[in-house]
């Protein structure tokens, strides 16, 4: 990649992830269609509905974004190649967001699934691009670009599993006569599965942790015993492996 169309790729980044946080934080504190994206969320209780307080990760999302978006600038990172191998993932990602955003305000919620599903496959990319939790960079890059992409997916993923579920309680389903809260019980522990082989394959620190807070937030909100029973030994399973994960890798480390 030439130094231009590497000097676009990084402004193009900025500007995007900036009316990407402009736009939600709006839709958040204003409404968007008068309503704001937590009103929308309350008109489709599920059982895996976490409490209000967790939705406030975003701040860390953004946070952690903007960080990235002002490192990739720094002329220590002159002839690194994190930016080339995000390519314009990061870009699409804010347009599929943003979009995502105004299909929810508009109760299209089955539709909006759609574009949640596009976001995590572009986020996923990026993770692999960046080869997270496999590829040795130094901790400002660790702290600056692949943090925050860990975060971010970790938090997409536990969004995509809630979007599905509003979508069918959106549309009626009677998830086969089978209760909700049975239902919750499997959706948390498919959500436990994918951290654990993140964790097996990666050592991700950032994506368990936001699963942990995702689960302690539904825990939270939920009053049925089944719900925070799976939900405490969810968070169990996940500290436990990632603390065994950390311990084998320090182990196995050369020097």
């Amino acid at each position: 990649m030439s130094t231009t169309d590497s000097t676009l790729l990084k402004v193009a980044n900025l500007v995007a992830f900036l009316l990407t946080a402009t736009i939600n934080l709006f839709a958040s504190f204003e409404g968007i269609n008068g309503i704001s994206t937590g009103q929308v969320s309350d008109l489709y209780p599920t059982a895996i509905t976490p409490a209000g307080f967790t939705f406030t990760i975003w701040t860390a999302i953004y946070g952690l974004l903007l960080a990235f978006s002002i490192f990739q600038f720094l002329p220590r990172n002159k002839g690194k190649d994190f930016v080339g191998r995000i390519g314009f993932l990061f870009v699409l990602s804010c347009l599929i967001n943003v979009t995502w955003l105004f299909l929810w305000h508009y109760f299209m919620i089955t539709t909006s699934v759609v574009l949640m599903l596009a976001l995590l496959i572009c986020l996923a990319l990026i993770y692999r691009r960046l080869e997270i939790g496999k590829s040795r960079v130094s901790v400002g890059e660790k702290l600056a670009v692949h943090l925050p992409f860990s975060v971010y997916l970790g938090w997409i993923t536990v969004a995509t599993i809630a979007n599905i579920s509003s979508a069918l309680v959106a549309i009626g389903w009677d998830g086969f006569g089978i209760a909700p809260a049975t239902w919750g019980v499997l959706v948390i522990a498919v959500a436990v599965l994918i951290t654990v082989m993140v964790i097996a394959m990666r050592k991700d620190v950032g994506f368990s942790i936001v699963l942990i807070w995702a689960l302690f937030g539904i825990m939270s909100k939920q009053t049925d015993s089944g719900i925070v029973l799976a939900c405490q030994a969810s968070i169990a399973i996940i500290a436990v492996a990632l603390s065994l994960s950390l311990v084998i890798s320090r182990k196995i480390a050369p020097g």
